[in-house]
């Protein structure tokens, strides 16, 4: 390995590691009082450090935002080379609760976390990973329209009360309201639950 590609190693080594602390810190902190010294203590390393990468810890937010949404925009295309709308509708769903369950401190920070984002100087481009995870959603149910899995021709509302729906069985395990179960059947159990809410769909709509 060369020394350019040797730096270019480290820095991205270097980033990680600042995006990982800073995750930690919004999320058991709060953003609002969690400093750049604040990570820069967390990693041993002097805020100037930090500096050298982002601007500000408006950016670096910005930056776990948009890393969080390509990460799950990558779940979902594990379901492309699926034919039939419906299934793949219903196997996005089980990718996005996987997502959630595997990685609970990105989908904290994307969905959960109070964070002042309309403060954010890109606040244009902060959902634009999001409303491209959205877009996806609303492609495979215009096809489940299309295909007449669907009786109502209503794209949005559809799409919208689906990921309501996913989103509420997630974000009652990950805020910890499944704890009158116990702990080997609260994601089985929500994963059940997911598979009749989509017999439902199928069926009602």
């Amino acid at each position: 390995m060369g020394i350019t590609e040797r730096k270019e190693r480290e820095k991205a080594e270097m980033k990680q590691l600042i995006k990982n602390a800073a995750r930690r810190l919004f999320i058991e902190q709060g953003f609002e009082k969690t400093s750049i010294r604040n990570i820069a203590d967390e990693i041993e390393y002097s805020p100037g450090t930090i500096y050298l990468y982002y601007k500000d810890k408006n950016e670096l937010l910005f930056d776990l935002h948009q890393e969080s949404f390509q990460k799950l925009i990558e779940q979902f295309q594990k379901v492309l080379n699926i034919k039939d709308p419906f299934e793949r509708l219903t196997s996005m769903g089980r990718y996005y609760m996987q997502y959630a369950f595997e990685n609970p401190e990105l989908y904290e920070l994307m969905f959960l976390m109070s964070s002042p984002i309309e403060t954010i100087e890109c606040r244009e481009e902060i959902w634009e990973d999001g409303r491209g995870a959205f877009d996806m959603l609303r492609h495979i149910v215009r096809e489940c329209i299309d295909a007449g899995y669907f009786k109502i021709d209503d794209v949005e509302g559809t799409s919208l009360m689906i990921w309501s729906a996913v989103h509420g069985l997630v974000t009652i395990h990950l805020k910890k309201r499944t704890t009158m179960f116990p702990e080997e059947e609260r994601i089985p159990r929500l994963e059940h639950a997911y598979e009749r809410f989509a017999e439902l769909l199928q069926g009602r709509i």
